[in-house]
């Protein structure tokens, strides 16, 4: 999987999500799953999205496309602690 590009435009942070290549049209007819996942990371939040994906990925088969949506830090006594990234996952449907 691709990693994220983070640029920083007038104090705002934009993720551009990786290029997504077009897939056979035999893999276009299939059905997948999206869901929403919480990502934390004491760093950044494009490693708290990595952190998503990887655990998400430890118990479901064939991710596919992943998309960073909110983002938001967690604050004690005035210091950022943690950064959060919500993601959503795709994975293809499994009978």
């Amino acid at each position: 999987m691709a990693s994220l590009r983070l640029t920083i435009v007038d104090r705002r942070f934009t993720f551009y999500p990786p290029i997504i290549h077009r897939e056979r049209r035999e893999n276009m007819e299939s059905t997948y799953k999206v869901i929403e996942l919480i990502g934390t990371s004491p760093s950044s939040w494009g490693e708290a999205a990595k952190n998503a994906v990887e655990t998400a990925s430890k118990s479901l088969k064939d991710l596919r496309i992943a998309e960073a949506i909110d983002f938001d830090l967690k604050v004690e006594n005035g210091k950022v602690t943690a950064f959060r990234t919500k993601v959503k996952v795709s994975f293809k449907y499994q009978d």
